[in-house]
């Protein structure tokens, strides 16, 4: 008696239909596109951004690399960028560790 009434409420509308399978779903969806706007696409946008701005240097620019150093860039090659540190320091590091130019007026 009891298999009966268990096979019955497995196959009559027990809540496992197929519209349920896909509302189901519907907080994995939210969720996704929640990230994806909050922190996907601000990350593709400043990646973009940093690529424009690696791709924009020129000799002269004042910039900071991720290591924290400042310098003065006098040389640029393909891959690596050659920065004036002190008087008569200079030092190459590649070009991706650069993280951002610096404004005039920062010292």
């Amino acid at each position: 008696m009891m298999a009966s009434v268990a096979w019955a409420q497995g196959t009559q509308g027990g809540g496992a239909g197929p519209g349920s399978s896909l509302l189901s779903l519907v907080p994995f969806v939210l969720i996704f596109i929640v990230f994806y706007f909050l922190l996907i696409l601000p990350q593709q946008k400043r990646q973009k951004n940093l690529k424009a701005m690696l791709e924009a240097l020129k000799k002269g620019d004042k910039v900071v690399t991720s290591g924290g150093i400042w310098g003065t860039v006098t040389n640029l090659g393909k891959e690596t960028v050659t920065l004036q540190i002190s008087d008569n320091t200079k030092i190459k590091v590649q070009r991706e560790s650069i993280s951002r130019l610096r404004a005039d007026e920062e010292e």
